[in-house]
This record gives structure tokens, C-alpha cells and sequence, in this order.
């Protein structure tokens, strides 16, 4: 009953203002000003009351009677038990309403059936005026009360007044189907197989809903099985007879209708047949009727999260829930539960256009989509009031600024050239003024700023226009309490650098005078060594020859003289070459 009286106040409460305003546009100033007539309406089903068996679909029509004064519009919500009946479709063939102000809706969850609609200029005026038909199918037997929980007639008078007097209810007798009130279960002998325990892979919850229509069983054979008896039917409780299908372990039924069915089975040994198994079986093969979506901005095109008005009906298995996929982003699940109760709020969004794509998911899986763009439009755009396109590296940057929009948030992008953007946050005050500092010292570079910002309800703005900025080096360096202006610098460097070439070139010419006079003296101590070698090797030479002369020279005398000999060449190999050395590094 809360989710009654919930659906109940979203009528009567939120919607009756909506009716007021939409009539008064529709017909006019002038109807206002008609004398006011005491009148009397009425809501009423036809027919109301019935017998109607387990199983069975029947319709019921829901009317209004206005004889005395002309209505244009009514709303209402019907109630009915959800363990005895269920809704399976909605008509509105034959409706004097030829504007909704929302589609009719069914909810088996709560057990309403809510309609709200508008019958144009010159509206209506009778005493049989067919609003909506309900078709409903059967659940279990009873007594099933359909009452009006809530109901509203407005007159044709320019002000909406409600001028719904009397509403009608409905009583049915549900009674179980004449299959299953003659059937009886058939005698089994002491002795008999037990009800087989039957398995699915294709169906394996009896409770659940599938949109596969080959359903498959199987089941094992005890050892003293002879027979087997199968049946495939509509009927809950049935028996498949005594006559054997074979010694068979599993059975399937190809592209059956869809709807309820039930697989009964038996095993028979020596002793007879057994007792009975009923599986029942789901198939919905039979996708949500197809739908549309509304998109309520509530009057502001700026609006973030705009509010989704949708629902899809399944006559079968029924709708579990919905998925929202807006753009390129993740699927929200919703179940219909809480659809029900409440139309769907959309995320913030940024501004733009939005692709949404809604999928009603019944029980079976089966899926129906519908899609709608919408298209928010961004918020005004910050303004920058101070900000200095040239700063000094080492400098805090700061950028004052003003929107219309308080306690507001602003997203500020810093992108130096080469490097990935920063974004930090700064909040506008209550007159929407905000001041941005730049909690780091800007680098040489240059770099670009640009702002976005996002009211309290998530709305966006457009990023502003990329502002450049160029932090470049101060034109004075300060040491301690002294200014050294860069200048002055590059001066004194410039003095510094000709002052040293100059003592290079300096250097290097005295050391090019001492290299070439080393070279000369070098090349006069070469020539020397070689006279001296040369006068050495003619004084060694005639006392060589001298010794020769002498007969009898011993070995000693021979050694001495080949040492001599050898040592000399050594000596004179060795000084040439360091000689040579020293004049290829003067060079």
C-alpha cells in the first residue's frame, strides 16, 4: 500500500497544477468566465463484475460519466490483488482522451494501473466515455476487488475543478480451471517407482523465465524401470497416461509458444505405474513492447541532470529492469521497482549534445531499446579581470576573475609548452568574484591558462579561450639588497672574455717564439751528437786497429772489442731517436 499511495500523491499532488495550467492554455480565458454549474462525474469499470477461470485473459474498461457539465480531463489509479491477477497490456483504442499527459502504466510489482489524460476542445460530455481498457489474465482463485485508490475529473470551466462525485468499483469471481478441478491424481500400487527427479540445461529454475522455446529434461532410469510415460502440456496438473514412451532418459519439444507449460512424467516397474512429476517450464520468447523516452529539463536548458520519463510493458514474463547508456560511458542498471516509483534522474552532464540509449530487460532477457538525444547547454563562461600576459620566471602567478555564479567552482588549466596540463580548482565567493594564486613559481617557458566552471548543480560551461603567457628571465638580478642589472652583467662578461683571449693569443705567441727557438737549438745539438759519435767511432776505430796489429790477441781482447763496438751503435740509435722525438713535438 506505500507504493500505492506513493504512485497515488505523484498523481494527485505533483500533476493537478500541470492539468490547471495545460487546460486554462488549451481553452482559453473566456471559459473562466462561465457561470459555474453544480455537476456531478463519476469513474466506473465495465463490466464490473465477472466469473473467470485459472489462467484465462479478460478485459475490463474503465469509463467516465460527465452528463451535466463538460470535462476535459481525468487521472486515476487502480488498484488490484497481485496474487490473484496480473495486467498483461493496456489499449487506449476507442479513448475519448486524445492527448496523455503520460502513457498509461502498469505496475503487476504494486498492482496499479495509473492513466492521466486530456480530451481537447470542446471536450466531453456523456455518459460513456471510455478512457483506457486493462486486459488482465488470471492467477489464482478468489474473490479479486478492483478499486479506483485515487481519482480526479476535471471540468471544462477554465479552472480545473474537480467535479468527480462517485467512483465505482469492480468484484470477480476467479475460479479454478475445469482441467484442474476434475483432475485427479491416479492410484499408485505399494511397490511403485517414486515421481522421477527431472533435469534442464536449457530450463533449470521451474520459477525463472527463458527465451529459449527447445526446451530439453533428463532423468535417470532406476534399474527396475520398465516404462515410461511423457507429457508436455499447458495444464499445471495432468497425467500422461499408461501407455509407455520407451525406456528412454531425456525428452525435448522444439519452438514451443510461449506461456506456462508444465512437463509430466512417470515410471512404471512390476508393481505399476508410480506417482507423477509436474516441471513446470517459462518461455518468453517475446521481447518489451516498444517505448519511448521524454526528456523533462523542469524549464532550464542548462540543467545537468535532466529527469527521463520512460516504461515499457511485457505481457509475459514482465519488465526486471532498464539499462541507461548515455554516450560512450558505462550502462546504469534501474530496476523496475524503483522506476516505478520514481522517473530516472540523469548524472550530471557536461554541456552538449547526449546520445542516451535506454534497453527494458524482461525477466527472459529479452531487450528493447530506445534512444533520444538531448542537448544541455553550457552556463556562462568565467571572465577574467586580471591577469598579465608577461610575467617574470620565478614570479606566483595570481588571475582575478568575476562570474554570475556564487559558491561556484572553477577549474583552472596551466599547460606549459611540451609538458601535460595541470588542474586545479578555486571557489567563487558569494558575489561570484574569485582570485586564483599559482602555488608554484612559474619556470621560463611559455604557457596557457584557460578556466571552466561548475555550478552548485554540476552544470558546465564551454572551457574559455586559451590565454598564452611568456615567463621570461628578470631584467635584474638581486643579491642580498643589490640589484645587478642583467646588462651590466653581459658587459662585464664580454670585457672578460676579450681580456682572456688576449692573454691566450699572448701566451701562445711567446710560447710559438720559445718553440722555434728550442727547434734550432734542438736540431744544433742533433748535428753536434752526430760529429761526436763520429769522431768517438774514428778514436774507437784506430785503437781497434791498433790492438789488430798485435799478434797473439787473447778472447778478452776480442770481447772487449766487440762490446765496444756495440755499445757504440746502441748509444748513437738511441740519442737519434729521442732527438727526433723532441723535434716531432716542437713541430
Amino acid at each position: 500500500m506505500e507504493e500505492i499511495a506513493k504512485h497515488t500523491q505523484n498523481l494527485t499532488q505533483n500533476r493537478r497544477e500541470i492539468f490547471c495550467v495545460g487546460l486554462a492554455f488549451l481553452f482559453g480565458v473566456g471559459l473562466a468566465l462561465l457561470p459555474q454549474v453544480a455537476a456531478a462525474a463519476s469513474l466506473y469499470f465495465s463490466p464490473s463484475s465477472g466469473s473467470y477461470n485459472i489462467g484465462q485473459n479478460f478485459s475490463i474498461a474503465v469509463y467516465v460519466s460527465s452528463v451535466e457539465q463538460t470535462m476535459n480531463a481525468a487521472s486515476g489509479v487502480i488498484s488490484f490483488p497481485i496474487d490473484k491477477l496480473e495486467v498483461t497490456s493496456l489499449s487506449k483504442t476507442g479513448s475519448i482522451f486524445n492527448l496523455w499527459v503520460q502513457e498509461p502504466l502498469f505496475y503487476n510489482s504494486a498492482g496499479t494501473v495509473q492513466f492521466e489524460g486530456i480530451v481537447l476542445n470542446p471536450g466531453f460530455i456523456g455518459s460513456s466515455g471510455k478512457i483506457i481498457s486493462v486486459n488482465f489474465r488470471v492467477k489464482s482463485a478468489g474473490t479479486a476487488n478492483l478499486n479506483f485508490f485515487s481519482g480526479s475529473v476535471l471540468a471544462a470551466d477554465g479552472k480545473g475543478t474537480n467535479i468527480l462525485t462517485n467512483i465505482n468499483g469492480g468484484v470477480y469471481t476467479l475460479e479454478p480451471s475445469s482441467s484442474e478441478e476434475q483432475y485427479i491424481p491416479p492410484p499408485t500400487s505399494e511397490g511403485t517407482p517414486a515421481a522421477p527427479i527431472v533435469y534442464s540445461l536449457t530450463h533449470p529454475d521451474p520459477e525463472k523465465w527463458y527465451s529459449n522455446n527447445n526446451p530439453e529434461f533428463s532423468w535417470n532410469l532406476p534399474p527396475d524401470v520398465t516404462g515410461v510415460s511423457l507429457l508436455f502440456h499447458k495444464k499445471a496438473l495432468a497425467n500422461p497416461g499408461s501407455i509407455s514412451d520407451g525406456l528412454i532418459e531425456t525428452a525435448n519439444f522444439e519452438e514451443v509458444e510461449n506461456g506456462t507449460w508444465y512437463f509430466h512424467i512417470k515410471f512404471k516397474n512390476k508393481n505399476g505405474w508410480g506417482e507423477i512429476t509436474h516441471r513446470k517450464v517459462l518461455v518468453d520468447t517475446i521481447p518489451p513492447e516498444p517505448f519511448k523516452i521524454e526528456v523533462d529539463n523542469e524549464g532550464d536548458p542548462t540543467n545537468p541532470s535532466p529527469v527521463l520519463h520512460f516504461a515499457s510493458q511485457d505481457a509475459l514474463s514482465g519488465i526486471v529492469y532498464y539499462e541507461i547508456k548515455i554516450g560512450d560511458k558505462n550502462a546504469i542498471p534501474i530496476t523496475a521497482a524503483v522506476l516505478e516509483r520514481n522517473p530516472f534522474k540523469l548524472p550530471a552532464q557536461g554541456p552538449g549534445k547526449h546520445r542516451v540509449i535506454t534497453t527494458a530487460i524482461d525477466a527472459a532477457g529479452n531487450l528493447t531499446s530506445a534512444t533520444t538525444d538531448l542537448e544541455i547547454e553550457p552556463i556562462e563562461q568565467p571572465i577574467i579581470t586580471d591577469l598579465s600576459e608577461k610575467v617574470e620566471a620565478g614570479d606566483i602567478l595570481t588571475i582575478k576573475g568575476i562570474s554570475k555564479y556564487p559558491d561556484a567552482t572553477i577549474a583552472v588549466f596551466i599547460k606549459k609548452e611540451g609538458e601535460e596540463p595541470i588542474a586545479m580548482e578555486v571557489k567563487t565567493d558569494i558575489q561570484g568574484n574569485w582570485t586564483f594564486i599559482y602555488d608554484k613559481s612559474l619556470e621560463k617557458g611559455i604557457y596557457q591558462v584557460w578556466l571552466e566552471i561548475t555550478d552548485h548543480r554540476g552544470a558546465k560551461s564551454y572551457p574559455t579561450e586559451k590565454i598564452t603567457i611568456a615567463a621570461t628571465l628578470p631584467a635584474l638580478i638581486k643579491i642580498g639588497e643589490i640589484a645587478i642589472d642583467y646588462l651590466t652583467i653581459i658587459i662585464t662578461l664580454i670585457a672578460l672574455i676579450v681580456f682572456l683571449i688576449v692573454v691566450i693569443a699572448y701566451s701562445w705567441y711567446r710560447i710559438s717564439l720559445w718553440r722555434k727557438k728550442l727547434r734550432k737549438e734542438t736540431k744544433e745539438i742533433e748535428e753536434n751528437v752526430v760529429r761526436a759519435f763520429r769522431a768517438l767511432r774514428e778514436e774507437v776505430q784506430e785503437q781497434i786497429e791498433y790492438l789488430d796489429k798485435k799478434r797473439g790477441l787473447n778472447k778478452s781482447e776480442k770481447r772487449v772489442h766487440d762490446k765496444l763496438e756495440e755499445a757504440l751503435k746502441i748509444s748513437k740509435e738511441f740519442i737519434s731517436k729521442e732527438i727526433k722525438d723532441v723535434l716531432k713535438e716542437l713541430e
